[in-house]
């Protein structure tokens, strides 16, 4: 690793934007052999350093096969809570729980050889050790370089390639750019890939708590008139049973609920999730995002790929937004190796189509059912509030379609890229 530079000598490819998205396609691309620079804003001893933060990820079952896939996954298995049971609820219009639920039970998907063992619907893992793992796996490959602390001023073609112009005056000159740098992504800017974006009346709130009662592996979806209350099971922390949550609420009463002091904040969450688990506390320092709905036009330009937020940003009533750029990394590390094994140009428009063509039908539809879940959900009309608990109600009573939304929820339903699979890149 090293900081900002000139590089004449044209690498594979260069990834601007070094979070979980980003260098997970550099391991992808790395333990494949190909040359990889990664740009990145921060300094990665600055991530490896930072404390707890309260911050965690749902890593679906497909996910967490690239994460193995790219040699990064066995970092983060100390950590990392499987996600045995996930329970759906709705509010019952008076502070309450509805009696109708649906229930997943990961030994549902069980058969054959695997009945003794199924495999969990996911993980739940802190951020800070993804990082970490992640970084760790990138040290151990030759072919990667990472560059940091370093921010792209523009970039420019050059001799069948692309330069990454960087704002101390060097550069770095690629086959393929990739934009891995959020939601609010400058290199698509720059590239004049406009977008489709609205915001939510929403904020989210993100934060660590303990609980009294082990969570035993289960995951909650509890949905609320302000948007839905999910408490996410973590490993715990010596004799602390810990969970992560994500609260949407209205985002004029968000600032008010983050300004309350420990006590009268855990008597907000016991107001809306219960004391299923007993007394909660929180841990650490709480988040806020507002949310907001992004999608580009293309994901693809001249020698570039837009990659994770960069492309898509939904809302976080499914946790799925993580592991919608990890099946992008599958996806485009699957359509850029090929090229490269083949002696193809990793840049051409013909690679780049096939990238977009894969990922946009997922994607978009993801996007729709999301975005339609949380205007179903997020209200307290009495005749759309009996319909939903119908509805969840009749899915738990209908096995067949009951495991189809069980493997959608492991990612492993559709036009699956090999690492997804579990298969070698």
């Amino acid at each position: 690793m090293s900081g900002p530079e000139t590089s004449e000598a044209v690498v594979d490819v260069a990834i601007v934007g070094g979070g979980m998205v980003g260098t997970t396609l550099a391991a992808g691309l790395g333990s494949a052999g190909l040359s990889v620079v990664i740009l990145d804003a921060e300094a990665p001893a600055v991530m490896t350093a930072a404390p707890f933060d309260g911050r965690s990820s749902a890593i679906a079952f497909g996910s967490q096969q690239v994460l193995a896939g790219v040699g990064a996954w066995t970092g983060m298995v100390p950590a990392a809570q499987p996600i045995l049971d996930i329970r759906v609820s709705d509010g019952d219009g008076a502070g309450g729980v509805s009696r109708l639920f649906l229930h997943y039970d990961h030994r549902a998907l069980a058969g054959g050889a695997d009945a003794q063992s199924p495999a969990p619907f996911g993980h739940i893992v802190e951020n800070r050790v993804i990082r970490g793992a992640l970084l760790r796996r990138l040290g151990e490959l030759p072919t990667v370089r990472h560059v940091a602390p370093a921010r792209v001023a523009g970039l420019s073609e050059k001799n069948g390639a692309v330069a990454l112009n960087l704002e101390d005056g060097g550069a770095i000159v690629a086959r393929l750019a990739v934009a891995a740098d959020g939601r609010n992504s400058p290199l698509r800017a720059a590239v004049g890939i406009e977008v489709t974006e609205w915001a939510y009346p929403q904020t989210g709130i993100v934060c660590t708590v303990a609980h009294e009662r082990p969570h035993g592996g289960v995951a909650h979806e509890h949905f609320l008139p302000a948007g839905p209350f999910a408490m996410l099971p973590m490993v715990d922390d010596e004799d602390v049973h810990r969970s992560s949550i994500v609260w949407t609420e209205r985002r004029e009463l968000a600032p008010q609920i983050l300004a309350l002091d420990d006590a009268a904040f855990a008597a907000e969450m016991e107001r809306r999730f219960g004391l299923s688990l007993g007394r909660l506390r929180p841990l650490g320092r709480r988040w806020a995002h507002p949310l907001t709905l992004v999608h580009a036009r293309r994901y693809v330009d001249h020698r570039l790929a837009l990659l994770g937020d960069a492309a898509h940003a939904i809302h976080p009533i499914a946790g799925q937004g993580l592991n919608l750029g990890l099946r992008d990394v599958a996806a485009l590390a699957e359509a850029v190796v090929d090229a490269h094994r083949l002696g193809l140009d990793i840049g051409d428009a013909l690679v780049l189509e096939r990238y977009q063509r894969w990922r946009r039908f997922d994607n978009v539809m993801l996007m729709a059912v999301t975005d339609g879940l949380n205007r179903l959900f997020s209200n307290d009309v009495g005749p759309l509030r009996l319909a939903r608990d119908l509805g969840l109600a009749a899915v738990n009573q209908l096995p067949p379609l009951k495991r189809l939304f069980m493997r959608h929820a492991m990612g492993m339903v559709g036009d699956l890229p090999r690492l997804v699979r579990g298969e070698r890149l």
